[in-house]
């Protein structure tokens, strides 16, 4: 075997299935030998992770909203990538809208390359999207190499990513069928949302505003639709516990559908969150104890497959939390640094191990944009992408350790468990402890056929 460039080994090392005392041998960029915690090369540059730290493959994110071009002030990759790796994610997938021009066509897909070229400190991919009379433009940009297509059922908050009705998606899917592409969709109906424009600055008002069933009804309708025209078709950031149930039948049934949902969801419940606290709004909206309960019980018996981050950050303003009015602010939560320490500290404290957490953060990420051969897992032909954190270490989130272009966020005051120690992208050390490399080196990722 030829002689490697590094070694990553530790006590706690998480591989596929187990977690043991490994050495990772590393040769340009990918994982070229799994060894005992002893095999080490003479002369090899050995990192040793301490007996606190456990060493797990780099987190995918499939669910960020970048923002850039067009509305870079939000957010932006150099500002976004930074904090992905401060969190130990290796790899992230740029939501399609937000920015001018959306990924909804080719030119807009080789704008947004343009855009993050040279400007990413992780390892990118790139979501295209569905929206009414854009269907004749769905195979060049897949072509082209976006991982999928997204579409929302509801107005997305900005003109230039319309949202579809059933109509559109009859014309659409079909294609999609014939191309294998997936579509991840924003689940909500509008017909049972209200934004009447009242002012609110409880949060039980903007709750009530968008109940429950605008999201089960919408599941069901993607559900009927997967079914009749054999798309497949993933649930984005899933708030509703009550289409769980429709989601298990409809896969035991061989309907190729999936879903996720996010931190947010995990960590918070409704009934603590303050009035005229805008930072806490998204949509769908966070909900009760027994809806989050019922969440992580869809995560346990594996109808919800992955945890994404849905970071969507937006400037002060827009929160209009001076207001505190949470019909009119802008609905988004910023968490891309902190997916893994809330995750863990939840998880833990329901008795979920470090295996379920890397299936939910890296591996079953991976697997739905069609990097698992790449990404995911510490497994020999990967990618070298190594985050290294005490599972054991709390802290304090305050807006000076985060690297996200705005601070405002809900996390702010939690005390959390899971401090990200170094992150590796290809084996290049790319975050330690809050230094991060000089020059970005993330790689645009194609879909890979």
């Amino acid at each position: 075997m030829p002689r490697p460039d590094l070694i990553i080994r530790g006590q706690r090392v998480v591989l596929p299935g187990t977690i043991a005392p490994r050495s990772v041998h590393i040769r340009e960029e990918r994982i070229v030998f799994v060894g005992d915690y002893d095999d080490v090369a003479a002369g090899c540059e050995v990192v040793d992770a301490g007996e606190e730290s456990v060493v797990m493959p780099g987190l995918v994110d499939t669910h960020v909203h970048i923002n850039a071009p067009g509305r870079t002030e939000w957010e932006g990759f150099r500002s976004a990538t930074r904090a992905a790796a401060a969190g130990g994610v290796t790899t992230l997938v740029d939501m399609p809208l937000n920015s001018i021009p959306p990924t909804t066509t080719l030119a807009g897909f080789k704008t947004k390359l343009d855009t993050a070229r040279d400007d990413c400190f992780v390892d990118v991919g790139f979501w295209g999207g569905v929206v009414p009379g854009n269907t004749a433009k769905l195979a060049p940009m897949f072509a082209a190499g976006v991982v999928g297509f997204k579409c929302f059922l509801v107005p997305s908050g900005v003109d230039e990513f319309q949202h579809v009705t059933e109509e559109h998606l009859r014309e659409a899917m079909p294609e999609l069928t014939r191309l294998g592409a997936l579509l991840i969709v924003h689940a909500e109906l509008p017909g049972s949302i209200r934004n009447d424009g009242d002012e609110a600055s409880d949060y039980r008002s903007f709750l009530d505003s968008r109940p429950r069933v605008a999201e089960n009804e919408a599941v069901e309708l993607m559900i009927r639709l997967s079914r009749e025209f054999g798309t497949r078709v993933h649930i984005v950031h899933l708030s509703s516990a009550e289409a769980i149930p429709v989601l298990r039948e409809a896969q035991a049934a061989g309907v190729k559908i999936t879903a996720e949902t996010c931190p947010h969801y995990l960590h918070f419940a409704a009934e603590e969150v303050p009035a005229g606290a805008t930072e806490f709004k998204c949509c769908p909206p966070i909900r009760e104890r027994d809806n989050r309960e019922e969440l992580w019980a869809g995560l346990k018996d594996g109808t919800i497959g992955l945890i994404v981050s849905d970071h969507s950050p937006c400037p002060g303003e827009m929160k209009l939390r001076e207001r505190g009015d949470f019909m009119k602010a802008w609905g988004g939560i910023a968490s891309l640094q902190l997916r893994l320490p809330v995750v863990w500290t939840e998880a833990r404290r329901r008795g979920y191990s470090l295996l379920d957490v890397a299936r939910w953060l890296c591996a079953n990420p991976a697997q739905q944009v069609s990097f698992e051969t790449r990404k995911g897992a510490i497994a020999v032909g990967c990618d070298a992408d190594v985050v290294i954190w005490n599972p054991d270490e709390q802290f304090t989130v305050s807006a000076s350790t985060l690297h996200h272009r705005h601070k405002l966020t809900p996390y702010a005051n939690e005390v959390l468990s899971g401090a990200v120690q170094q992150t590796f992208l290809r084996g290049q050390k790319i975050y330690d402890s809050g230094h991060y490399l000089d020059a970005p080196v993330g790689h645009m990722l194609k879909r890979q056929v």
